[in-house]
């Protein structure tokens, strides 16, 4: 049967169209019917799905180690893969008339070396093979900086490495929104080469916007609007230098704006697609029904008090940036249940929200919105277009990504939560503590790692792409630090050592309070409180440094990567480290460490002790 899809035309300049990710049901995930309402008459009525995910960070290949399984109610199943997602979207498309396909964000950066090695070209590539719609920008859209994200959305050959392929690079066949990112007043503003109409939104109520703040789509003679947004504390999560011309606003003043502007251009049916998300209960399963009994969402975090705050006219609120699978309802300002998705990451879970229009308001019957999460099993026929387009970057990688540079003699791991010591970020604040600890390269005696920043395991299993078992790739090591960030030594005093490691516990607007644990150097100790309020966790009695309590007043040379050098993760003590001096990449780093120490183990995880 074909299938019809609804990326007909755009009402608005510079936008392009395109589509991503799927999942055929293994166990419907959290269906949950809004309250029965008389329906429209049915030739009144126009039936539109939503097909949306988030946070794909170009995972082209299947996921290795955790980040390839589900866990489902009944198990866990592997998951994800470009070709897998592309033939489970297609499959869930069938039989609709009407489907677009959207994104929340983080489609790039933090990603494997099949993708970051050619600064996720291919990610795109993929996205735009799928047909991805429209897509808001995420935090790691802005890893380096604006003017990169513009050549990824209107095209071009990089500026200092050139083109990757014989086909140059034409860019993203899909809109990417950003209607709280604004240039700051005075930055000059350079319109991409390639782009046709840059700037012709400048004066939508969202300001001079680095993106489009909205889309408008036509469906079956309707239109549906969209708005992209990320996280208003994006810039505490990315490399200073590329966001100093921008701001990122509140999400809720933001989306009412836009949603006023899209009013004003007869626009009544609204979907928000924010990179900012919540958590659900420890454990629970990616089908796990969010509204027990019809009761409140059990997710919590910032989108919860987002979502009840946005404008009653907003339809649907797709979100992502936590990682995390849910389908949710929250009640809007008006009282109403409205849904709030999430599709877990990398490509292993995809949402479906059916919605009705009723064409004579041309608004959603919210009543009628069902929405579900299907995992996106390996267990179907692989796309063979997909196949081709990974094939196609797998031997252009192959040269660097498969050179074995190292073994380890098990496996070495992350925390996933970012909540929890772990071995491998430990062994990357070695890495970098070796790297900077001679007296002309830095001198420090401390290294410390933010949990975000290590994005892979290093898993003692061989890899299909080269390198046996308990041989570590380029590649792998590349997973882990994909970022290319410097690192940066400074000199800190003991009470800022310790000011830094209160950082690792904020609290949040809705009251919850983050927890990310840093990586520590060996020779550096302490213990934290549970129990204690955020900012008086650590007694600085047992912070230790070889088996000596730190000096408050002591000065002590202290290595970060430049992410966390700039305040990245609200590490904003670090910004006030003196005597600076910048090193190597953090990946050229780990790589010579593996090397050097080959066969690694990795280090225990018990430096830091939580106490009651």
């Amino acid at each position: 049967m074909t299938v019809r899809s609804v990326r007909g035309r755009t009402l608005a300049r510079g936008f392009v169209t395109g589509t991503l990710i799927a999942g055929l049901s293994v166990t419907a995930a959290g269906a949950i019917p809004a309250q029965a309402a008389p329906p429209a008459p049915r030739g009144q009525q126009i039936d539109l799905q939503v097909l949306s995910f988030n946070d794909y960070h170009g995972h082209l290949a299947p996921p290795s180690g955790a980040d390839g399984r589900l866990t489902t109610a009944t198990g866990t199943v592997d998951a994800g893969g470009v070709e897998y997602l592309t033939t489970h979207l297609r499959s869930l498309r069938a039989g609709h008339r009407n489907s677009l396909t959207v994104a929340a964000g983080d489609l790039v950066g933090g990603s494997p070396s099949l993708s970051g090695l050619f600064k996720d070209e291919p990610s795109i590539e993929t996205l735009n093979a799928l047909k991805l719609d429209v897509s808001g920008v995420g935090n790691h859209e802005f890893d380096e900086g604006v003017p990169e994200l513009l050549r990824l959305q209107y095209g071009g050959c990089h500026s200092t490495e050139g083109c990757f392929d014989a086909d140059g690079y034409p860019g993203a066949r899909f809109s990417y929104l950003a209607a709280n990112v604004t240039y700051k007043p005075g930055a000059v503003i350079k319109a991409p080469a390639r782009s046709k109409g840059y700037g012709s939104w400048f004066r939508s109520r969202t300001g001079r916007t680095v993106l489009p703040p909205t889309a408008i789509k036509m469906v079956d003679g309707v239109k549906v609007g969209f708005i992209g947004m990320t996280l208003e504390g994006t810039s505490e999560l990315v490399a200073q230098a590329g966001i100093k011309d921008i701001t990122f606003s509140d999400e809720v003043k933001t989306a009412n704006l836009a949603a006023k502007d899209l009013r004003d251009k007869g626009v009544k049916a609204i979907v928000v697609l924010l990179h900012e998300g919540g958590t659900p209960p420890s454990g629970a399963s990616f089908d796990a029904a969010c509204n027990p009994a019809g009761g409140a969402a059990t997710i919590s975090g910032p989108v919860v008090t987002i979502a009840r705050n946005l404008d009653p006219s907003i339809d649907l609120v797709v979100t992502g940036h936590t990682h995390q699978p849910y389908v949710c309802t929250v009640p809007d300002p008006a009282g109403q249940p409205r849904y709030v998705t999430s599709a877990s990451s990398f490509g292993r879970v995809v949402s479906e929200t059916n919605l009705t229009i009723d064409r004579r308001t041309r608004d959603v019957v919210r009543t009628s919105v069902t929405s579900v999460n299907h995992p996106v099993t390996r267990t179907v026929a692989p796309a063979a277009d997909q196949m081709s387009i990974v094939k196609k970057w797998t031997e252009l990688a192959a040269p660097v990504s498969n050179r074995v540079i190292a073994k380890i003699t098990a496996d070495v791991t992350r925390s996933t939560t970012r909540d929890a010591e772990s071995s491998l970020a430990d062994l990357v604040a070695d890495a970098q503590l070796e790297a900077t600890s001679a007296k002309d390269a830095g001198a420090a005696v401390i290294a410390l790692t933010n949990p975000g920043g290590v994005r892979a395991d290093l898993t003692f299993a061989g890899s299909a792409t080269g390198g046996g078992d308990g041989e570590v790739t380029y590649g792998e090591a590349f997973a882990v630090q994909p970022f290319g960030n410097l690192v940066t030594s400074m000199t800190l005093t003991g009470a800022q050592v310790e000011k830094v490691l209160e950082q690792q516990w904020t609290t949040q607007a809705d009251g919850s309070v983050r927890f990310l644990h840093l990586g520590v150097s060996t020779g550096i100790t302490y213990s934290w409180s549970a129990s204690a309020a955020a900012g008086n966790k650590i007694d600085p009695a047992t912070i230790t440094l070889g088996g000596k309590v730190v000096d408050p007043a002591g000065s002590y040379r202290v290595t970060v990567n430049s992410f966390l050098a700039d305040g990245g993760d609200g590490f904003t003590e670090l910004r006030n480290g003196t005597n600076r001096l910048g090193g190597g990449i953090d990946l050229d780093a780990f790589v010579t460490y593996l090397t050097a120490h080959s066969p690694v183990t990795g280090p225990t995880p018990s430096r830091v002790t939580k106490l009651p």
